[in-house]
């Protein structure tokens, strides 16, 4: 029998720069990796693609000033509320730098404690010994009295500190106001530009309702502003800081990218080889109370045999119940026939009690970014064997 399961492989490959053929990189990279590790490609293998070398391939970049010329045009009172960033050098500050640049004046509207993402902005302990709680709307006057001495743990830095430094720096004016309740924008301004990720359209359906002039992040930059890069589904959402002055989009060509790669695997090796992009995982740290999930979806673009949920029986309430007086082989073989007659559908049943309720690109594309990690690991390609394997699989 089998001894071993699910096996995961990051394969390094050569930098990936504007206009690189990645297809030909991709397969060119698991061919090498396979004569170098010995393994033989199988049915149902997974090879995923991390999102930034996609869009850096297809070179999806915009400028600061492409950032701040579509929310003038969205925003001629240039004078605007923006609602709840995420509190991120990397994934916001020059987004932020854009906005500013196009705008006279600011009204930043942040969620507390903590953004929808989990990185804090004011000390917990500090909040329940205070007058406020999380129905209170906080002045920047109240922030600066009761909260601003906090630091964030992993950063060192204040974010209002360094958000309010970054807009000014672009001679535009801010003003801060911390509310849970995105509404409280409207004591403001009716002008809105709302950047939460995964709650976007029912912010900005909500706040349109409420009279106001709303565009999202993810209506940002959708098209293209001359020869910038765009990205009609997200907007802005999923972006990266590239340099001081550009940001590197969300891949918009991962369809296009999975399906040549998988015909090319197939036309190689003989075998059914799924493909997809992912970026970041479905995870949160329990320690840093961080959601990982700052892109818009885990996987942007994946082949068809990675559509749907796993359906697994829990080996531990079979075991548990309905074969409590078997032990050894006697069991394993029982477990083993109770894999293989099970339906295809199990859903709601009590045996699968315990299993992960999430979509497979989901749960795939998390095992990748734990993976490949997002420093220096060089591996931005991941090779999954046996995922979709079980126990009655020898």
């Amino acid at each position: 029998m089998r001894c071993v399961g699910t096996v995961v492989r990051g394969i390094r490959t050569p930098i990936i720069k504007e206009n690189d053929d990645l297809a030909t990189i991709v397969v060119d990279s698991l061919m090498a990796a396979k004569e170098s590790e010995g393994f033989e490609f199988r049915d149902k293998d997974i090879v995923a693609i991390t999102e930034a070398v996609v869009a850096i391939s297809e070179g999806n970049y915009v400028t600061v000033d492409d950032v701040a010329e579509d929310v003038a045009k969205k925003f001629p009172s240039k004078e605007i509320g923006v609602t709840n960033p995420i509190l991120s050098r990397n994934r916001f500050s020059i987004i932020l730098k854009g906005i500013a640049r196009g705008m006279d004046k600011i009204t930043l509207l942040s969620s507390f404690p903590a953004d929808e993402v989990g990185n804090g902005i004011l000390d917990e302990r500090a909040l329940d010994e205070s007058e406020f709680n999380l129905g209170s709307v906080i002045t920047e006057e109240d922030y600066e009295k009761n909260f601003s001495s906090w630091i964030h743990p992993f950063t060192g830095i204040n974010m209002v500190d360094f958000y309010r430094e970054l807009i000014e720096s672009e001679d535009c004016e801010v003003e801060f106001v911390f509310s849970n309740d995105v509404k409280t924008i409207l004591d403001y301004t009716n002008d809105v530009l709302t950047c939460d990720i995964h709650t976007r359209k029912k912010t900005t359906k909500m706040l349109k309702e409420k009279g106001a002039n709303v565009y999202g992040l993810h209506e940002i930059l959708v098209e293209p502003i001359g020869d910038s890069g765009c990205n009609p589904e997200y907007g802005l959402l999923g972006s990266n800081k590239a340099t001081e002055e550009r940001l590197k989009l969300f891949p918009k060509t991962g369809d296009k990218l999975v399906n040549e790669v998988q015909k090319r695997l197939i036309e190689l090796t003989g075998k059914q080889i799924e493909v997809m992009v992912y970026g970041d995982g479905a995870f949160k740290d329990p320690v840093g109370k961080i959601w990982e999930l700052a892109d818009p979806v885990v996987s942007p673009a994946h082949t068809a045999g990675l559509v749907g949920y796993p359906n697994e029986i829990k080996l531990k309430y079979v075991s548990d119940n309905q074969f409590a007086d078997l032990h050894g082989d006697e069991l394993k073989e029982a477990i083993k026939e109770e894999i293989r007659q099970k339906a295809e559908n199990l859903t709601g049943q009590m045996i699968t009690e315990g299993t992960t309720p999430r979509v497979l690109t989901d749960l795939i594309g998390s095992l990748c970014d734990l993976t490949s990690g997002s420093g220096d690991k060089g591996t931005p390609v991941i090779f999954i064997q046996g995922y979709f394997d079980n126990l009655a699989n020898d």
